[in-house]
C-alpha cells in the first residue's frame, strides 16, 4: 500500500471511530419490507423510534428495534455515559439487498417456477443532536 493510500485509509478509520453504528446482516425479509420500517424511523429521536418500532405491526420492526438498541449500546460504550431522552437521534439508516436464495417450485406440465428468497443488510448510525447543530 502506498503512502498516500495508507494516510487516506487512516483518516477514514479515525472518522469512523467517532461514529456509533450497528449492522444487521442477512436479515431474512425482503429489502422492500425492511425499507418501509426504516423510513418510519429515519431521523427520529432514538427513544421515540423505539416506541414506534415496539408497537408496529410489521415483522421487520422487531429486527430493527433490536438493532437500534445495539446501536444505542455501542454509543454508550464509546462515550462512557448513558443515553438520555432527547440526546440521540438516528442519523442514517440504510437497507441494502443481500444475496438471494434461489429455489424451484414444481409447476404443472413438468415446469418449475423460480422462488427468490430475499434477504437484506441494515445499518444504523446514531449521533447526538448537539453534534448536528455544531456542524
Amino acid at each position: 500500500m502506498g503512502k498516500r493510500k495508507r494516510e487516506s485509509a487512516n483518516l477514514h478509520k479515525e472518522a469512523r471511530r467517532s461514529e456509533s453504528f450497528a449492522k444487521l446482516r442477512n436479515a431474512p425479509s425482503s429489502p422492500r419490507k425492511m425499507r418501509l420500517v426504516a423510513d418510519m424511523v429515519r431521523g427520529v429521536e432514538v427513544f421515540k423510534a423505539l416506541g414506534l418500532l415496539h408497537f408496529s405491526n410489521k415483522q421487520a420492526a422487531s429486527d430493527v428495534e433490536k438493532l437500534l438498541k445495539s446501536a444505542i449500546s455501542n454509543w454508550e460504550q464509546k462515550n462512557g455515559k448513558k443515553a438520555e431522552s432527547g440526546e440521540l437521534y438516528i442519523k442514517t439508516i440504510m437497507v441494502d439487498a443481500a444475496p438471494m436464495l434461489k429455489r424451484l417450485r414444481p409447476a404443472p406440465q413438468g415446469r418449475g417456477y423460480r422462488i427468490r428468497k430475499r434477504s437484506n443488510h441494515v445499518t444504523i448510525y446514531v449521533d447526538t443532536i448537539n453534534n448536528e447543530k455544531d456542524a
